[in-house]
């Protein structure tokens, strides 16, 4: 079958690459301060395993039988979180209702920390390689989410969203200066070490395709931002990277994992309403585009990040430009 391919497992579990702190290591004054808006102790805390960053984020369990999702970030520390995690708060408090989207309870400054609470979500990360269910279920979810982002709430818009063309253009783009002798060259297989002008050209487009998009995209649509409840329904989290951009730009970098899973990613990509008008390489100018930023990234991640993130961005450019290559002929 045309786009199935040998499953690739990655390098980490994505419900388990997270390093963050206990409950119990919080500042006395910031834990009161939350079990306060909580109502109630907290008698329990359980520890987000899925991402990359080192901030507080766990499932509180209180005195009174209830619960919450909390994050928290200290400001003279990790000041790139707190700016993070307000940004998610917003745009939480202001994406249109009935979407499959923890919703924010409230936000705090306490003795130099920023929370927020969300409403709790009794799922669980994808496991990869995917499970076809639990793919389709995220693949419909992802559709209602990109069709209510389409003609996007003013109040959401006035958030002051940035716009995948510039984020592209600043952030993403990294062929070119690896071209131009500005980066180095990442490890490549031998049968794609003279495609380099290729992947410049492809991923050069993309600003281009994304200037003209009117809807709003996630930004980071990573199977680590999933979680699949009980039900088999599939919820997106994670949304401080909301931005200007083309829903297919989110899908295609998704199916990075589908793809590595064995699965047909092509037909999956091909035939989901996100793609709709769509141009016909917008799979190849992303997956050019993402194995750049990806590989790139991997050689540069910062202290603050989780010690896993290295491995985890390797594997997705090698995924995204193993992808391309069997696209475009190249292998």
């Amino acid at each position: 079958m045309v786009g199935v391919s040998a499953p690739s497992p990655p390098p980490v579990s994505y419900h388990a690459t997270a390093q963050r702190p206990g409950w119990h290591t919080l500042p006395a004054a910031v834990r009161s301060a939350i079990s306060a808006r909580l109502g109630a102790a907290v008698v329990g805390a359980r520890s987000a395993g899925a991402g990359f960053t080192r901030g507080f984020a766990a499932l509180l369990d209180t005195a009174d039988g209830a619960s919450a999702f909390v994050k928290a970030a200290p400001h003279a520390e990790q000041p790139h979180l707190v700016d993070w995690y307000a940004r998610e708060a917003a745009i939480l408090a202001r994406l249109p209702a009935g979407l499959p989207v923890p919703r924010l309870r409230w936000t705090l400054w306490q003795a130099g920390w920023y929370a927020l609470c969300l409403e709790p979500v009794d799922g669980h990360t994808p496991r990869l390689p995917w499970a076809p269910a639990e793919l389709a279920a995220t693949l419909a979810g992802y559709a209602d989410v990109a069709a209510a982002l389409a003609d996007p709430p003013a109040e959401l818009v006035a958030v002051g969203l940035p716009r995948l063309a510039d984020l592209a253009r600043d952030d993403i783009l990294w062929w070119d200066e690896v071209a131009a002798g500005r980066e180095p060259l990442p490890p490549l297989p031998a049968p794609l070490r003279g495609r380099l002008a290729d992947l410049v050209d492809l991923e050069s487009r993309l600003p281009g395709y994304a200037a003209g998009a009117v809807g709003l995209s996630h930004g980071d649509l990573r199977v680590d931002n999933v979680l699949i409840d009980a039900t088999g329904t599939a919820w997106f989290c994670d949304w401080t990277w909301l931005c200007h951009g083309p829903a297919w730009f989110d899908l295609a970098g998704l199916l990075i994992t589908g793809y590595a899973s064995g699965l047909d990613a092509d037909t999956q990509f091909a035939t989901h309403p996100a793609v709709a008008g769509a141009p016909d390489d917008a799979l190849d100018v992303t997956l050019a585009a993402l194995a750049g930023y990806h590989l790139t990234a991997a050689a540069s991640a910062p202290a603050t990040a989780a010690a896993s993130l290295p491995a985890h961005q390797r594997w997705t450019g090698e995924q995204a430009l193993g992808w391309l290559a069997r696209r475009q002929g190249w292998t």
